[in-house]
C-alpha cells in the first residue's frame, strides 16, 4: 500500500485550468482517469486525510504511485479526452459499462447497388441505414417478415444473389412475393432502390402518409371492381399495422428521444436505455457495472452518455436525451452531444406528462435488471472472494492472489508440442491476456522440460520490461552463482522491429555457466529468427489489463502474477520453480494441480496440500487448470490441422498466401509449377527472381507424391487441378 504523500505534487505545481488527470500504479499502469473544471482543487481533494475519503477513492489513491495531468482549453475538450483515455487505457478504477451481449440492429445496406435488409451487430458501417438496437434478433426478423409483403426488398446474401443471377431463377422469397427479385431483372436497380427507401421511411416513423396512400389505392381498386388488387392492398395494410403494433406509440408528435434510467446501490448500478423514434420504442438496451469509483447518479449518467454516443454521429444522437439526473455542470455535456449530432440536443429531466410516465417505465426496467443481476451474481461475488482467500490460506500467501496465471503443455505423441498461458484476475478469466507458445529448444515429448522453458520465457520477458523501465537492476540470477542479468543492446530492438509476437522476443538475459536459459548450449531460446506463435487467444471480450508501455498502453508480459499454477504434479512444479529461481524472481508463488486426485503441490514439499472437495478455492483452481488445458489443446489441434494440409509451397520462406494462390492460378497445379523454369515463375505478377529461385529450389527438393486413384474405377487421376482445389482451403499438395 502506497502513501499518497509520497507522490503528492508540490504546492503551486497543479494549474487551475480545465484538464484531465491520470493516476498510475507502481508498474506504470493507468488505474484511473478523471477530468476537472479546475485541476488544482480536484487533485488536492485526493490528498487529504485518508479517513475522510470514500472507501473506493481511498483504495485508488493508496494503489497509485504517481499522478499526472494534461491541461486543455475547455471542459468539452476535457470530456472528449477523458472518454478517449478511458477507452485506450481501460483503467481498473473507472466505471465501465459493458454490454452482456452485442445488441442487433435492423440494417439496410444503401451503399450497395441492390440494397439488402438484414440483422447486423457490431460497429456501424458507412452508407448503411440502421434502426434499433433491438433486444432480440427474432424481433427484427418478425418485423421484417411482415413488411416484406409490402416492401419486397432483397434480404439474401451476396452468394445467393449471385447464384440466382447466374442460373436465371430467383430464390423461394422471389416466388412467394416477398422479394422483388432484382437478381433476375424483375425490377431495375432504380426501382429496387425506391423500395428500399420506402422501407427506410416507414421504419423511420413516417407511417401515416404511406398507410393513407395504400388505403386510397385500395378504395380506388374496389371502385374499379379490381377486387383481387383491393384484397392484396387490404392485406398489405393489415401486415403494416401488425408490424406497427409491435412498437406501440408512447410519445406524441413523432418524438425522437433516448430515455436513460439508473438503478443503483452501494456496489453496483444498472442502466437501461429506451430508444424512441417517431414516437415509438424502436429499441432497448442495458448495462450493469460495478461501482469501482465513488460516483453519484449524475456521474453514472455522464459515463453512460459517453458510452452511448462516444462513437455516434448525426441522427444516431437524438434531439432529446431524457435522464434521471443531469451532470454538473451540464453545459459541456450538452455541447459535446450537440457537436456529435450537428444540431441542438436537449438534455434534461422530464417533469410531467407522457415523457415522465415513460421514464418511470424505464426506471422499473432498470430496477428489474439490477435485481436479476444480483440474483445471478451475488453468490459469485461472495464465492470468488472466498475462493481467493482459501487459496491464499492453503498456500501460505500474504494476500489473496488477484492475478493467477496457469500453464499447460499439449502435444500428440511428442509432435506439435505447444503450451498455453491463461490469466484469471479477481477470479474471472481475462482472455485478452491469454498467450500461446511453441516449444523450440528441443524436439520430442518432455513435459517437465517444456514447462521449464515456457515459464522461463514468460518471466524473462517480464524482467526485460522491468529493465527497460529501470525497475530491475543488474543482479545475480540465483542459479548456481550465475552471471548478472543483462539485456543485450540492440537485440530487443531487432525483435521489436521484426514484429515478433509475445513468446518470441529476445530477452538477452544471460544464463548460468554461459548457457542460454531453457535452451541448448550457446543457443538463445527466443531468438528473433524463431518462428512466431499464433498470438493472443480468442477475441478479447474485455479491455487491456496490467501490461503497459511507457505511455500506459497495453504491453505483453509486463505485469506479474501473484500465483503461477501449472497443470501437473511435483515434477512440473519443481521445473516452474527452478525457472523462477534461475531468473531471480522470488515474489511469485508456484503451485501445481494434479488431475488424478486433484492434489495441490507446492515446491520443496514432500506431501501435497489436499483441499476439501467442497472448497471454493479448489473449484477455482480447477477452473483455471481446465481453461489452460482447453486453450492448449485447441492450439495444438489447430497446428496439427495446418500441418496435415501443408504442401511443398508452405515450406517456402517468405511466400505468403497471396503469392501462393497467384502461382497456382498461373500454372494450374503444383505439378506444372515444379516443371517450370525460374524465368517462367518470374512471369507471375508479384514474384521476383529471388523468390522464384527459392520456389524452384524448394519444389526441386520435394519429391512428388504418388498419383491419386479413383477408388470406384481404378483410374489414375492426373494432378492438373489439384493446386487450384487446394488453394481454396489454404493448403497445397504435390
Amino acid at each position: 500500500m502506497a502513501d499518497p504523500s509520497s507522490y503528492r505534487p508540490k504546492p503551486g505545481q497543479i494549474p487551475e485550468s480545465p484538464g484531465v488527470y491520470k493516476f498510475r500504479d507502481e508498474h506504470g499502469r493507468v488505474i484511473y482517469v478523471g477530468k476537472a473544471k479546475s485541476l488544482r482543487p480536484r487533485l488536492s481533494s485526493y490528498f487529504q486525510d485518508l479517513t475522510n475519503l470514500h472507501p473506493r477513492t481511498r483504495t485508488m489513491v493508496t494503489t497509485a504511485a504517481a499522478v499526472e495531468w494534461t491541461v486543455v482549453s475547455t471542459e468539452v475538450e476535457a470530456l472528449q479526452l477523458e472518454y478517449s483515455w478511458i477507452k485506450e487505457f481501460d483503467p481498473r478504477f473507472n466505471v465501465k459499462y459493458r454490454d452482456d451481449k452485442s445488441y442487433p440492429s435492423l440494417a439496410v445496406t444503401m451503399n450497395e447497388e441492390f440494397p439488402r435488409v438484414q440483422v447486423m451487430r457490431g460497429a456501424k458501417k458507412k452508407g448503411v441505414r440502421y434502426f434499433g438496437p433491438y433486444g432480440h434478433a427474432w424481433a427484427i426478423r418478425e418485423t421484417v417478415d411482415l413488411m416484406l409483403r409490402v416492401f419486397p426488398v432483397r434480404t439474401c446474401s451476396a452468394g445467393v444473389f449471385k447464384r440466382s443471377a447466374q442460373i436465371g431463377r430467383p430464390c423461394l422469397l422471389g416466388y412467394i412475393g416477398k422479394c422483388s427479385a432484382p437478381c433476375v431483372g424483375r425490377v431495375t436497380a432504380e426501382e429496387h432502390r425506391e423500395l428500399a427507401e420506402e422501407f427506410c421511411d416507414f421504419m423511420a416513423g413516417r407511417t401515416g402518409t404511406y398507410l393513407r396512400r395504400l388505403e386510397q389505392r385500395m378504395h380506388e381498386a374496389a371502385e374499379d371492381m379490381e377486387y383481387e388488387k383491393a384484397a392484396r392492398l387490404r392485406d398489405d395494410i393489415g401486415a403494416l399495422k401488425r408490424a406497427m403494433e409491435k412498437n406501440a406509440v408512447v410519445l406524441a408528435d413523432a418524438t425522437d428521444a433516448d430515455l436513460i434510467a439508473v438503478a443503483e446501490d452501494e456496489l453496483e448500478a444498472a442502466v437501461q436505455i429506451f430508444h424512441v423514434r417517431g414516437g415509438r420504442v424502436r429499441g432497448q438496451r442495458g448495462w450493469v457495472t460495478d461501482k469501482v469509483e465513488a460516483v453519484d447518479t449524475a456521474g453514472l449518467v455522464e459515463h453512460a452518455l459517453q458510452q452511448l454516443y462516444g462513437e455516434e454521429r448525426g441522427d444516431a444522437v437524438p434531439k432529446e436525451v431524457l435522464v434521471p439526473a443531469v451532470p454538473d455542470p451540464a453545459e459541456p455535456v450538452t455541447q459535446w452531444l450537440t457537436e456529435r449530432r450537428g444540431s441542438l440536443v436537449d438534455l434534461r429531466i422530464p417533469q410531467r406528462g407522457d415523457k415522465k410516465d415513460l421514464m418511470q417505465t424505464v426506471q422499473r426496467n432498470a430496477q428489474q435488471a439490477l435485481a436479476l443481476h444480483k440474483t445471478k451474481r451475488a453468490s459469485d461475488l461472495t464465492t470468488r472472494s472466498r475462493a481467493l482467500e482459501e487459496i491464499a490460506e492453503a498456500l501460505g500467501l500474504d494476500s489473496a492472489p488477484l492475478r493467477v496465471e496457469c500453464f499447460d503443455i499439449s502435444h500428440l505423441q511428442g509432435d506439435d508440442v505447444v503450451a498455453s498461458m491463461v490469466v484469471f484476475e479477481d477470479g474471472l478469466p481475462r482472455k485478452s491476456e491469454y498467450r500461446r507458445f511453441q516449444i523450440k529448444s528441443f524436439a520430442g515429448q518432455d513435459d517437465v522440460r517444456s514447462m521449464h522453458e515456457v515459464v522461463s520465457r514468460r518471466f524473462r520477458r517480464y524482467l526485460l520490461e522491468k529493465q527497460k523501465t529501470g525497475e530491475w537492476e543488474e543482479q545475480a540470477t540465483g542459479a548456481g552463482g550465475g552471471p548478472e542479468a543483462t539485456v543485450t543492446p540492440g537485440v530487443a530492438g531487432a525483435q521489436e522491429s521484426a514484429g515478433a509476437t509475445e513468446d518470441t522476443g529476445t530477452t538477452g538475459i544471460a544464463a548460468p555457466a554461459g548457457q542460454a536459459l531453457g535452451g541448448p548450449a550457446g543457443q538463445a531460446l527466443d531468438s528473433p529468427s524463431a518462428s512466431p506463435s499464433e498470438g493472443p487467444a480468442d477475441s478479447p471480450s474485455e479491455g487491456p489489463s496490467g501490461p503497459i508501455d511507457e505511455e500506459g498502453r497495453p504491453k505483453r508480459f509486463a505485469y506479474p502474477p501473484q500465483l503461477v499454477v501449472v497443470d501437473g504434479g511435483k515434477p512440473q512444479v519443481a521445473a516452474a520453480q527452478r525457472a523462477l529461481d534461475e531468473l531471480g524472481v522470488d515474489d511469485v508463488a508456484v503451485c501445481g494441480l494434479a488431475k488424478r486426485l486433484e492434489e495441490v503441490w507446492l515446491p520443496d514439499e514432500e506431501d501435497p496440500v489436499v483441499l476439501p472437495r467442497s472448497s471454493e478455492g479448489l473449484y477455482l483452481l480447477q477452473r483455471v487448470r481446465d481453461e489452460a488445458h482447453r486453450f492448449a489443446i485447441t492450439y495444438q489441434r489447430s497446428k496439427r490441422a495446418k500441418s496435415m494440409k501443408a504442401g511443398p509451397l508452405d515450406t517456402v520462406p517468405g511466400l505468403g498466401d497471396s503469392r501462393k494462390q497467384a502461382l497456382l492460378k498461373h500454372f494450374g497445379s503444383v505439378k506444372r509449377l515444379r516443371a517450370a523454369t525460374v524465368e517462367q515463375i518470374c512471369e507471375v505478377p508479384g514474384v521476383g527472381r529471388k523468390t522464384a529461385e527459392t520456389v524452384a529450389a524448394a519444389l526441386a527438393g520435394s519429391a512428388p507424391a504418388a498419383p491419386a486413384v479413383n477408388t470406384a474405377t481404378g483410374e489414375i487421376i492426373e494432378d492438373e487441378t489439384a493446386g487450384a482445389a487446394s488453394s481454396s482451403n489454404g493448403g497445397t499438395r504435390p
